[in-house]
């Protein structure tokens, strides 16, 4: 069974910061805040693999009220992602994402990063697509105030089948149809129980009905 997720997320430009895209880092003055490394990227393709498989958002899994995921790579986030994948039987098949920022250029890191998001998720470098494009000067991503990132993942799950006769079967055995003793014929046209009962001197006598 084939199944598709999409992904968004998006941070602020702030000094002070490495700026991780794709778990490479990319010479810039400013990095992306965020309680973790804030990898928009890594986070966006996250959120498409767990929609797939209808698996919640990274938020939900790594919240960040959390001090464990505190400067965590999101490239390690991303590994745990295909591992709840791989725990629900399913596996990732394509992603495929575009970055949106005034600046840097992406296109020299662009297959660095198809390298390392194509490690963590175990796929082809032929799996993993990587585009990018400026907003154009509008809005606040264009003023390069900070950078977002879209992405769809296609994600194989294995399918459950069902033996319905097996299914059935079990049922069964788990409810028993009671051996109901047929009535037989005294040869007087009366119906005979062939159950016993005591009488009050202990002797057995037969039912006739």
């Amino acid at each position: 069974m084939i199944k598709t997720g999409i992904g968004f997320d998006i941070h602020p430009l702030v000094k002070g910061r490495r700026l991780i895209l794709g778990g490479v880092h990319i010479k810039h003055p400013f990095g992306l805040a965020g309680h973790s490394d804030a990898d928009a990227l890594c986070h966006a393709l996250a959120d498409a693999l767990l929609g797939a498989i209808a698996d919640g958002d990274i938020g939900e899994h790594f919240p960040d009220t959390n001090p464990r995921w505190k400067n965590s790579s999101s490239l390690d986030l991303l590994k745990r992602v295909r591992a709840r994948l791989k725990a629900a039987q399913a596996r990732a098949l394509h992603v495929d994402a575009i970055l949106m920022a005034e600046a840097p250029k992406i296109a020299p890191y662009r297959q660095a990063m198809r390298r390392r998001l194509a490690r963590a998720l175990a796929l082809p470098l032929a799996g993993v697509s990587i585009k990018a494009t400026t907003m154009e000067g509008l809005g606040a991503l264009g003023r390069g105030e900070g950078i977002a990132a879209l992405a769809i993942a296609t994600v194989e799950v294995a399918k459950r089948t069902t033996d319905v006769r097996r299914r059935t079967t079990e049922q069964k055995s788990k409810h028993p149809t009671p051996n109901i003793e047929r009535p037989t014929s005294n040869g007087k046209g009366r119906m005979t129980d062939a159950r016993r009962r005591t009488t009050g001197n202990g002797k057995k006598q037969k039912i006739i009905r």
